[in-house]
């Protein structure tokens, strides 16, 4: 049985980023939540600029698993 070594470098690789990605993803929105929360106990600060990075990067995040689960169930394509 042959592996080749460099195609799984490669997918562990784009594994690692696109997995790091979603997280630094996930936790900007989840500080946009938390602007959000500021603005309530400190009037007039930018609550709607925090409500709209929360709601894009969540967003994002879903789209990513989504296309994840498109990519694997083979009756979606």
């Amino acid at each position: 049985m042959q592996l080749n070594w460099s195609a799984l470098g490669q997918v562990a690789a784009v594994s690692l980023g696109v997995t790091v990605a979603v997280v630094v993803v996930f936790s900007l929105g989840v500080l946009g939540l938390a602007r959000v929360e500021d603005t309530r106990e400190r009037p007039g600060a930018a609550s709607a600029l925090g409500l709209t990075q929360a709601g894009l990067c969540f967003l994002a995040c879903a789209a990513v698993v989504a296309y994840g689960i498109y990519l694997i169930v083979p009756q979606f394509h």
